[in-house]
Protein backbone atom coordinates (compact mmCIF):
# COMPACT_ATOMS: atom_id res chain seq x y z
CA UNK A 1 0.00 0.00 0.00
CA UNK A 2 1.50 3.42 -1.18
CA UNK A 3 -1.05 5.13 -1.66
CA UNK A 4 -1.35 9.11 0.10
CA UNK A 5 -4.09 11.33 1.28
CA UNK A 6 -5.08 14.24 -0.49
CA UNK A 7 -7.49 16.26 1.71
CA UNK A 8 -10.14 18.38 -0.37
CA UNK A 9 -11.15 21.17 2.28
CA UNK A 10 -12.66 23.18 -1.27
CA UNK A 11 -16.03 22.81 0.24
CA UNK A 12 -18.75 25.96 -0.44
CA UNK A 13 -21.95 25.92 1.21
CA UNK A 14 -25.04 28.21 1.99
CA UNK A 15 -26.31 27.59 5.61
CA UNK A 16 -29.87 26.47 5.04
CA UNK A 17 -30.33 25.85 1.78
CA UNK A 18 -31.33 22.57 0.16
CA UNK A 19 -29.18 22.15 -2.88
CA UNK A 20 -29.37 19.43 -4.93
CA UNK A 21 -26.09 16.47 -5.22
CA UNK A 22 -28.13 14.27 -8.10
CA UNK A 23 -31.59 13.84 -8.66
CA UNK A 24 -31.66 11.46 -6.26
CA UNK A 25 -29.58 12.93 -3.67
CA UNK A 26 -29.95 16.46 -1.84
CA UNK A 27 -27.96 18.03 0.96
CA UNK A 28 -28.73 20.90 3.51
CA UNK A 29 -25.54 22.07 5.91
CA UNK A 30 -26.95 22.99 9.49
CA UNK A 31 -24.86 25.77 10.70
CA UNK A 32 -22.32 24.34 13.03
CA UNK A 33 -18.74 24.98 11.84
CA UNK A 34 -15.72 23.87 13.88
CA UNK A 35 -12.46 22.16 14.25
CA UNK A 36 -14.32 18.84 14.47
CA UNK A 37 -17.48 19.48 11.92
CA UNK A 38 -15.38 21.39 8.99
CA UNK A 39 -17.88 23.60 7.42
CA UNK A 40 -20.89 21.78 9.46
CA UNK A 41 -23.33 18.53 9.53
CA UNK A 42 -24.80 17.80 6.03
CA UNK A 43 -27.94 16.60 6.49
CA UNK A 44 -28.42 14.03 2.96
CA UNK A 45 -31.75 13.49 1.42
CA UNK A 46 -32.52 10.39 -0.53
CA UNK A 47 -35.63 10.41 -2.89
CA UNK A 48 -38.62 12.44 -4.40
CA UNK A 49 -42.04 12.44 -2.13
CA UNK A 50 -41.51 10.00 0.04
CA UNK A 51 -37.77 10.81 1.29
CA UNK A 52 -35.44 9.26 4.01
CA UNK A 53 -33.12 11.52 6.06
CA UNK A 54 -29.33 10.72 6.59
CA UNK A 55 -28.12 12.62 9.90
CA UNK A 56 -30.74 15.34 10.64
CA UNK A 57 -27.64 17.21 12.99
CA UNK A 58 -27.34 18.75 15.59
CA UNK A 59 -30.57 19.92 17.77
CA UNK A 60 -30.54 23.51 16.01
CA UNK A 61 -34.07 24.54 15.35
CA UNK A 62 -33.44 26.83 13.09
CA UNK A 63 -31.61 23.86 10.79
CA UNK A 64 -34.79 21.81 11.52
CA UNK A 65 -36.59 24.74 10.23
CA UNK A 66 -34.66 25.14 7.07
CA UNK A 67 -34.74 21.40 6.68
CA UNK A 68 -38.66 20.84 6.37
CA UNK A 69 -38.85 24.03 4.59
CA UNK A 70 -36.92 22.57 1.65
CA UNK A 71 -39.27 19.33 2.07
CA UNK A 72 -42.17 20.92 2.13
CA UNK A 73 -45.18 18.48 0.35
CA UNK A 74 -42.66 15.87 0.71
CA UNK A 75 -42.88 12.97 3.97
CA UNK A 76 -40.11 11.89 5.67
CA UNK A 77 -40.37 7.93 5.65
CA UNK A 78 -37.05 7.49 7.46
CA UNK A 79 -34.03 9.32 9.35
CA UNK A 80 -31.41 7.49 9.09
CA UNK A 81 -28.61 7.86 11.82
CA UNK A 82 -24.66 7.18 10.98
CA UNK A 83 -23.77 7.26 14.42
CA UNK A 84 -24.61 8.99 18.14
CA UNK A 85 -22.68 12.07 18.60
CA UNK A 86 -24.35 15.71 19.07
CA UNK A 87 -23.73 17.04 15.28
CA UNK A 88 -25.69 14.30 13.95
CA UNK A 89 -28.40 12.59 15.89
CA UNK A 90 -30.15 14.98 18.04
CA UNK A 91 -32.17 16.58 15.77
CA UNK A 92 -34.14 13.66 15.18
CA UNK A 93 -36.11 14.24 18.18
CA UNK A 94 -37.30 17.86 16.88
CA UNK A 95 -38.21 16.24 13.23
CA UNK A 96 -40.29 13.54 14.44
CA UNK A 97 -41.93 15.74 16.97
CA UNK A 98 -43.30 18.02 14.06
CA UNK A 99 -43.47 15.04 11.08
CA UNK A 100 -44.52 11.32 12.94
CA UNK A 101 -41.13 10.02 11.15
CA UNK A 102 -39.28 6.97 13.16
CA UNK A 103 -35.51 7.06 13.58
CA UNK A 104 -33.26 4.30 12.49
CA UNK A 105 -30.28 3.18 13.46
CA UNK A 106 -27.85 1.02 15.15
CA UNK A 107 -28.37 1.31 18.98
CA UNK A 108 -27.82 3.60 21.62
CA UNK A 109 -24.20 4.99 22.10
CA UNK A 110 -21.53 2.84 23.87
CA UNK A 111 -19.87 3.04 27.09
CA UNK A 112 -16.36 1.61 25.51
CA UNK A 113 -13.77 -0.15 27.63
CA UNK A 114 -11.35 2.68 28.60
CA UNK A 115 -11.39 5.83 30.21
CA UNK A 116 -15.27 6.12 30.84
CA UNK A 117 -15.25 9.57 31.90
CA UNK A 118 -13.60 10.75 28.50
CA UNK A 119 -14.98 13.13 26.51
CA UNK A 120 -13.61 14.87 23.40
CA UNK A 121 -14.65 15.23 19.86
CA UNK A 122 -18.32 16.70 19.81
CA UNK A 123 -19.47 14.52 22.51
CA UNK A 124 -21.90 11.38 22.73
CA UNK A 125 -26.00 12.11 22.14
CA UNK A 126 -26.75 9.42 25.24
CA UNK A 127 -30.12 10.34 25.11
CA UNK A 128 -30.91 8.56 21.23
CA UNK A 129 -32.37 5.61 21.08
CA UNK A 130 -33.81 4.71 17.52
CA UNK A 131 -37.61 3.55 17.02
CA UNK A 132 -36.12 0.65 14.74
CA UNK A 133 -32.96 -0.96 15.09
CA UNK A 134 -31.00 -1.64 12.19
CA UNK A 135 -27.68 -4.10 11.31
CA UNK A 136 -25.32 -4.88 9.45
CA UNK A 137 -26.58 -5.79 5.58
CA UNK A 138 -30.30 -4.80 6.26
CA UNK A 139 -31.99 -2.86 3.23
CA UNK A 140 -34.48 0.20 4.00
CA UNK A 141 -36.15 0.34 0.94
CA UNK A 142 -38.68 3.56 -0.51
CA UNK A 143 -41.68 4.24 -2.23
CA UNK A 144 -40.82 2.12 -5.33
CA UNK A 145 -41.55 3.99 -9.23
CA UNK A 146 -39.50 5.91 -10.23
CA UNK A 147 -38.48 8.16 -7.22
CA UNK A 148 -37.56 4.24 -5.71
CA UNK A 149 -34.57 4.13 -3.44
CA UNK A 150 -32.46 1.05 -1.65
CA UNK A 151 -30.29 1.90 1.20
CA UNK A 152 -28.17 -0.55 2.33
CA UNK A 153 -27.08 -1.02 5.84
CA UNK A 154 -22.99 -1.26 6.38
CA UNK A 155 -21.56 -1.57 9.86
CA UNK A 156 -18.58 -0.04 10.45
CA UNK A 157 -17.26 0.33 13.84
CA UNK A 158 -14.13 2.65 14.93
CA UNK A 159 -15.40 5.55 15.25
CA UNK A 160 -18.09 4.70 17.03
CA UNK A 161 -19.38 1.01 18.11
CA UNK A 162 -22.95 1.84 16.41
CA UNK A 163 -21.33 3.00 12.95
CA UNK A 164 -23.40 2.54 10.23
CA UNK A 165 -23.02 3.00 6.28
CA UNK A 166 -25.68 3.40 3.91
CA UNK A 167 -25.11 2.70 0.65
CA UNK A 168 -27.56 3.88 -2.15
CA UNK A 169 -28.15 0.85 -4.96
CA UNK A 170 -29.47 3.14 -7.49
CA UNK A 171 -26.25 5.03 -7.60
CA UNK A 172 -23.75 2.66 -6.13
CA UNK A 173 -23.19 5.28 -3.80
CA UNK A 174 -22.04 5.32 0.24
CA UNK A 175 -22.87 7.50 2.99
CA UNK A 176 -19.85 7.10 5.05
CA UNK A 177 -20.70 9.17 8.35
CA UNK A 178 -17.91 10.06 10.23
CA UNK A 179 -16.02 6.74 8.94
CA UNK A 180 -14.00 8.27 6.17
CA UNK A 181 -14.50 12.00 5.47
CA UNK A 182 -12.60 13.60 2.73
CA UNK A 183 -11.16 17.09 4.26
CA UNK A 184 -9.57 15.18 7.85
CA UNK A 185 -8.86 12.23 8.93
CA UNK A 186 -11.25 11.10 11.73
CA UNK A 187 -11.00 10.92 14.82
CA UNK A 188 -10.79 7.67 17.32
CA UNK A 189 -11.34 8.14 20.78
CA UNK A 190 -11.89 6.32 23.61
CA UNK A 191 -14.23 5.05 25.76
CA UNK A 192 -16.49 4.14 22.54
CA UNK A 193 -14.05 4.41 19.94
CA UNK A 194 -12.10 1.21 19.09
CA UNK A 195 -8.59 1.59 16.75
CA UNK A 196 -8.75 -2.27 15.97
CA UNK A 197 -12.59 -1.86 14.90
CA UNK A 198 -12.01 0.81 13.15
CA UNK A 199 -8.85 -0.30 11.41
CA UNK A 200 -11.36 -3.70 10.19
CA UNK A 201 -13.94 -1.76 9.25
CA UNK A 202 -11.44 0.56 7.06
CA UNK A 203 -10.32 -2.90 5.46
CA UNK A 204 -14.06 -3.65 4.71
CA UNK A 205 -14.66 -0.55 2.98
CA UNK A 206 -11.28 -0.45 1.05
CA UNK A 207 -12.44 -3.86 -0.39
CA UNK A 208 -16.11 -2.99 -1.52
CA UNK A 209 -17.15 -1.55 -5.22
CA UNK A 210 -18.44 1.77 -3.91
CA UNK A 211 -18.14 4.46 -6.88
CA UNK A 212 -18.10 7.24 -4.36
CA UNK A 213 -18.49 8.45 -1.14
CA UNK A 214 -20.76 11.41 0.56
CA UNK A 215 -19.37 12.28 4.33
CA UNK A 216 -21.35 13.72 6.52
CA UNK A 217 -18.89 16.70 6.53
CA UNK A 218 -17.41 18.34 3.43
CA UNK A 219 -17.44 17.29 0.07
CA UNK A 220 -17.76 14.01 -2.13
CA UNK A 221 -14.76 11.58 -2.52
CA UNK A 222 -14.25 10.44 -5.95
CA UNK A 223 -11.87 7.48 -5.73
CA UNK A 224 -12.99 6.27 -2.47
CA UNK A 225 -11.10 2.75 -2.47
CA UNK A 226 -8.13 4.73 -3.21
CA UNK A 227 -8.48 7.15 -0.27
CA UNK A 228 -9.19 4.70 2.52
CA UNK A 229 -5.90 2.41 1.25
CA UNK A 230 -4.45 6.22 2.24
CA UNK A 231 -5.89 6.20 5.45
CA UNK A 232 -4.79 2.82 6.29
CA UNK A 233 -1.15 3.66 5.59
CA UNK A 234 -1.74 7.04 7.50
CA UNK A 235 -3.13 4.84 10.63
CA UNK A 236 0.03 2.37 10.26
CA UNK A 237 2.34 5.24 10.23
CA UNK A 238 1.09 6.58 13.12
CA UNK A 239 1.36 3.17 14.74
CA UNK A 240 5.11 3.03 14.00
CA UNK A 241 5.54 6.67 15.41
CA UNK A 242 4.28 5.84 18.65
CA UNK A 243 6.71 2.77 18.75
CA UNK A 244 9.37 5.14 17.36
CA UNK A 245 9.04 6.99 20.45
CA UNK A 246 8.87 4.68 22.65
CA UNK A 247 12.25 3.49 21.50
CA UNK A 248 13.36 6.68 22.21
CA UNK A 249 12.30 7.48 25.87
CA UNK A 250 9.22 9.17 24.75
CA UNK A 251 6.68 7.03 27.12
CA UNK A 252 3.58 8.87 28.11
CA UNK A 253 0.57 10.12 25.29
CA UNK A 254 1.24 14.12 26.15
CA UNK A 255 4.61 14.05 25.11
CA UNK A 256 3.87 11.63 22.08
CA UNK A 257 1.16 14.19 20.85
CA UNK A 258 3.98 17.35 20.70
CA UNK A 259 6.46 14.17 18.90
CA UNK A 260 4.18 13.07 16.57
CA UNK A 261 2.07 16.39 15.48
CA UNK A 262 3.67 19.59 13.77
CA UNK A 263 1.57 22.79 13.85
CA UNK A 264 -1.72 20.96 15.57
CA UNK A 265 -4.66 23.31 16.24
CA UNK A 266 -4.45 23.80 20.12
CA UNK A 267 -8.35 23.42 20.03
CA UNK A 268 -7.47 19.76 18.65
CA UNK A 269 -4.83 18.88 21.39
CA UNK A 270 -7.62 16.41 23.27
CA UNK A 271 -8.45 14.85 20.17
CA UNK A 272 -5.16 13.91 18.74
CA UNK A 273 -4.12 12.02 22.75
CA UNK A 274 -7.32 10.11 22.11
CA UNK A 275 -6.47 9.33 18.91
CA UNK A 276 -3.05 8.04 20.54
CA UNK A 277 -4.81 6.69 23.13
CA UNK A 278 -6.64 4.64 20.78
CA UNK A 279 -4.17 2.99 19.36
CA UNK A 280 -2.07 2.63 22.42
CA UNK A 281 -4.66 0.24 23.41
CA UNK A 282 -4.76 -1.69 20.32
CA UNK A 283 -0.75 -1.77 20.72
CA UNK A 284 -1.60 -2.97 24.43
CA UNK A 285 -4.06 -5.29 23.56
CA UNK A 286 -1.97 -7.15 20.95
CA UNK A 287 0.97 -7.64 23.29
CA UNK A 288 3.17 -5.17 21.17
CA UNK A 289 3.65 -2.81 24.30
CA UNK A 290 2.99 -2.61 28.09
CA UNK A 291 1.44 0.35 30.65
CA UNK A 292 3.21 0.36 34.28
CA UNK A 293 -0.31 -0.12 35.27
CA UNK A 294 -4.03 0.56 33.91
CA UNK A 295 -4.41 1.08 30.80
CA UNK A 296 -5.22 4.92 30.58
CA UNK A 297 -4.29 8.70 29.31
CA UNK A 298 -2.27 9.22 32.26
CA UNK A 299 0.04 5.87 31.91
CA UNK A 300 3.63 5.51 31.25
CA UNK A 301 4.13 2.72 28.28
CA UNK A 302 6.96 0.51 27.03
CA UNK A 303 7.86 -2.23 24.64
CA UNK A 304 6.76 -5.75 25.91
CA UNK A 305 9.96 -7.62 26.38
Amino acid sequence: MTEDIKFNRKFECEYGVMVEVTPLIRRIVANNPGPYTFMGTGTYVVGRGKVAVIDPGPAYPEHVDALLAGLEGEEITHQLITHTHVDHSPAAELVKQRTGAKTYGFGPHGAGKYEKDAVVEAGGDKDFVPDVILKDSDVVEGPGGDNNWTLDCVHTPGHTSNHLCYHLREENALFPGDHVMGWSTTVVSPPDGDMADYMASLRMLAERSDAIYYPTHGGPIKRPQRYVRGILVHRKQRESQILECLDQGVTNISAMVDRMYQDLDPRLTGAAGHSVFSHIIDLAERGIIASDGEISLAAEYQKSR
